[in-house]
């Protein structure tokens, strides 16, 4: 993987903008992207490429909200493993369906998860999985003040 530094040309504005336009709406078109950059569709298409290749865009997804599915309680978890039991409490976090987004972590913990829930009594029994393998500390998500935005380019 090549990697692009901002201090050269290789990383310029046309690619911010790139980044910031697909960030916003990752379904418009190769043309009207083109248009909006000032490059044509050729050599916005390989601007793209470009940028997937160093790994600055890994993938094109869409933003979930889970109510309209029934789940209605997001929740961080922050877990400890028991000695011992890391890779095990590793294994089921990995294996929770539940857990949308998981980070390993230094500090007092080990990892911290985002849930998505149908309950308080589904998150009960998704922490039952790790009763006696690890030590939780859950927060309920009230909002979200900020979601997914870039860092600065």
């Amino acid at each position: 993987m090549k990697i692009l530094r901002s201090a050269k040309l290789l990383f310029d504005n046309i690619d911010r903008h790139v980044i910031r336009r697909l960030h916003g709406d990752s379904r418009i078109s190769i043309r009207t992207l083109a248009a909006e950059v000032g490059l044509s569709a050729p050599s916005c298409s390989e601007r793209l490429k470009r940028l997937e290749d160093c790994g600055a865009i890994r993938r094109f997804t869409i933003e979930f909200d889970g109510v309209p599915l029934g789940y209605a309680l997001q929740a961080i978890v922050r877990v400890k493993s028991l000695p011992g039991e890391f890779s095990r409490v590793e294994k089921l976090i990995t294996d929770t369906p539940e857990c949308v987004t998981c980070f390993k972590v230094t500090g007092e913990d080990d990892f911290v998860c985002h849930l998505y829930l149908r309950s308080v009594t589904h998150l009960d029994e998704v922490l039952e999985r790790l009763h006696g393998k690890a030590d939780t500390h859950t927060s309920i998500v009230k909002t979200t003040p900020v979601d997914r935005r870039l860092p600065p380019l």
